[in-house]
């Protein structure tokens, strides 16, 4: 089994790097990281129902769709990504308990009694501390998780919609459950870089034949080609997925206003509002539109409806 450490912080290169590996090679890997700060949406989510629209505005965050499904689990540089990628045998691709085995090993050697619970998390006293997801490309499986070590907790939770119930979709949605940090159960391990170093040496002793690998450049070349035609794409982050329908009731102008949208493709396909002649008209024009901010606040601006920045996320 071939074993990388990304150098890279750069989330949408570090997906496409598994995602290559996965489709372009047959042989087996281990993959630790480390990403910047991103919001990581399952195949089949809707990126709006998942995330907080105003806090990854205001903060920059971006959202990246993976290849396979599940929820959505928020990345930073406290956190660390692993993956593996192997052969499989058809009947017996998808387990969760196999591949996730080799982490709860190395976090018992490091004095963390760390158990698989529910379909695909590891917990540490009933607390969340990693979800993992899976994605079956013929004879291949990738399997890659997350490992919570000193994640801001807080910028999670703000990144994260706590209510959905405006939008109904048949997408997936995630499943919220309290999480916790390994830092202060790792006395011996200071920071992200030496965990991942700590783990890789211990797959290195207990794991038949792992050895480490640099990719060619003409891999690496087109890894960085995924990533721009693929990850870094708005009709892939957002545009894909299921449809869905939003509704809210909210003020405008000290007005009492009803919205219903339906959203195909990332794309306003019926709009409807009610409340004000002026905000309904501006409805109209939503049609066609990005059901992104940016794009709304500019019909918005462009019919000069006065609404506000804020008021402008009642339609999230």
């Amino acid at each position: 089994m071939l074993s990388i450490i990304l150098e890279s912080n750069d989330p949408w290169l570090n997906l496409a790097t598994e995602e290559y590996l996965l489709h372009n090679s047959k042989e087996d890997f281990i993959i630790l990281s480390i990403n910047d700060p991103a919001i990581i949406i399952g195949k089949h989510q809707v990126a709006h129902r998942e995330v907080n629209t105003r806090s990854i505005e205001e903060n920059n965050i971006p959202v990246i769709r993976r290849i396979s499904g599940g929820g959505t689990v928020y990345h930073d540089r406290g956190n660390l990504n692993f993956a593996f990628i192997r052969q499989s045998e058809q009947g017996k691709q998808i387990d969760f308990r196999l591949y996730t085995q080799p982490v709860i090993n190395f976090l018992h050697y490091a004095g963390v009694e760390a158990i698989f619970e529910r379909k695909n998390d590891l917990t540490v006293n009933g607390l969340k501390i990693s979800g993992n997801a899976e994605h079956v490309f013929r004879e291949r499986v990738l399997h890659h998780g997350t490992l919570l070590f000193d994640a801001s907790l807080d910028n999670m939770r703000q990144s994260l919609r706590q209510q959905t119930e405006n939008y109904s979709t048949r997408a997936v949605e995630s499943n919220r459950t309290p999480v916790t940090n390994l830092k202060n159960r790792l006395p011996n391990i200071r920071n992200t870089g030496m965990l991942m170093s700590s783990m890789l040496e211990y797959f290195r002793l207990n794991m038949a034949d792992v050895r480490p690998v640099s990719l060619p450049d003409e891999e690496i070349s087109a890894i960085h080609s995924l990533a721009e035609t693929k990850y870094k794409t708005w009709e892939w982050n957002w545009g894909y997925g299921p449809p869905y329908t939003f509704t809210n009731n909210f003020s405008v102008d000290k007005k009492f206003h009803q919205c219903r949208l339906l959203v195909k493709d990332g794309i306003i396909w019926e709009c409807d509002i009610e409340g004000s002649i002026e905000l309904a008209a501006a409805g109209k024009k939503l049609i066609g539109c990005r059901h992104m901010f940016p794009d709304l606040l500019k019909v918005f601006r462009a019919e000069k409806i006065s609404i506000s920045e804020d008021e402008v996320y009642n339609f999230f």
